[in-house]
């Protein structure tokens, strides 16, 4: 069964040439033990809508990411994005990826 509720995060994080700000998602959707949706409510993007899929692999669970995102500023932004914001994002998921290992191994 498909839930719908709200549940907001804020975050600190720091973006381009060390400068902080403020990431606010909020999980818009659940089904327990299957999915979540998080998605930005004010942030560095212009669109984060993040799934997290759950996936059962012999006793194991497996998590699959499947992330829309849309750099802010038009031609500015993606051009950052090329250069930068797609290896901020991928460091993020493989920070993610190493704490879920040193918490579950």
């Amino acid at each position: 069964m498909t839930k719908c509720i709200r549940m907001i995060k804020g975050y600190k994080v720091t973006l381009l040439f060390g400068l902080p700000t403020t990431w606010v998602t909020e999980i818009t959707h659940v089904n327990e033990q299957k999915y979540f949706v998080n998605e930005q409510r004010i942030g560095p993007y212009k669109l984060w809508h993040h799934e997290h899929i759950l996936e059962e692999h012999f006793e194991e669970t497996k998590v699959i990411d499947v992330v829309s995102y849309q750099p802010p500023s038009g031609i500015f932004g993606r051009l950052a994005n090329n250069i930068l914001i797609d290896r901020k994002r991928n460091q993020i998921f493989e920070y993610r990826f190493t704490k879920i290992e040193e918490l579950f191994a």
